[in-house]
């Protein structure tokens, strides 16, 4: 098993990817991931910080996507560089894996794009952490083939993330028996608890959602026993720029996880 996995396969408390949906400005993202580093250390937790340099599948062409690769980048290795924290964050076209890898610690494929070949095989061969979003319209089965992809382009360091599939129109419902699924393929599972609670497209021209729902779904995919969990969180989310009706509050981390880590704990 590759040392990274283990890490995270044999870890006492769970693994968490956390930080802002997409990067808004320097200073917002250096506040995030400095409150973050302060909790996940105090807590003893595998942290990675997560934030995208552009969010290129948004409701609207009018939505805010983000700063771009360049300066993107530029501020996930400050973060990386003066907080030594690993970094998370997604691509959306295979000409990004190599640039990208020359910062970032894992490398993530969106839920819509993780049967992209092209894609899955220049993730793999940056050599990093691909996890890797079951797509909302795809089996927990399914994944399997996304699997080979990244195996025969020569990695395992893999990780697969559950972030709920379709139900009906503008909705999405977790099926806690997908994670045990996919636990089956050998390779850790990450659940995302914030994207799960999403209503896509539900405001028209944005994606809506209820964050008051990422505690009990967060809870119950520990219980299951996924390995990792994905959170995006932010200070002040109702007037985030991207995905603020799902993000948890910077405020709230703290004692969300505390009450996580406690079941992690408890099925020990």
């Amino acid at each position: 098993m590759e040392k990274e996995i283990e890490e995270i396969v044999n870890a006492k408390k769970f693994t968490l990817i956390a930080g802002p949906c997409v990067i808004e400005s320097e200073e917002n993202v250096m506040l995030i991931a400095r409150k973050m580093k302060e909790i996940t250390d105090r807590l003893g937790i595998n942290y990675y910080f997560k934030a995208s340099f552009d969010k290129a599948n948004r409701t609207s062409i009018n939505s805010y996507r983000g700063p771009g690769i360049e300066k993107g980048l530029e501020i996930l290795k400050k973060v990386k560089e003066e907080l030594g924290l690993r970094i998370a964050t997604d691509i959306h076209e295979p000409w990004q894996a190599e640039k990208v890898a020359e910062v970032v610690d894992i490398v993530q494929i969106p839920a819509f794009l993780c049967r992209q070949t092209d894609l899955l095989i220049a993730a793999a061969k940056t050599g990093k952490l691909v996890n890797v979003k079951k797509a909302q319209f795809l089996a927990p089965w399914d994944m399997k083939n996304v699997i080979g992809k990244l195996e025969e382009s020569g990695n395992r360091k893999i990780m697969l993330c559950e972030r709920g599939s379709c139900f009906g129109y503008n909705n999405l419902v977790v099926d806690m028996t997908g994670l045990v699924e996919m636990k089956k393929f050998g390779y850790p599972v990450v659940f995302d608890a914030t994207h799960s609670v999403q209503k896509p497209g539900g405001k028209g021209n944005a994606t809506g959602g209820n964050r008051e729902y990422v505690e009990y779904l967060a809870k119950a995919a520990v219980a299951v026993g996924v390995e990792a969990l994905f959170m995006e969180v932010h200070p002040d989310p109702d007037n985030a720029l991207s995905d603020g009706p799902n993000m948890v509050r910077l405020e709230d981390m703290e004692d969300l996880l505390k009450k996580l880590i406690r079941i992690k704990e408890a099925i020990a």
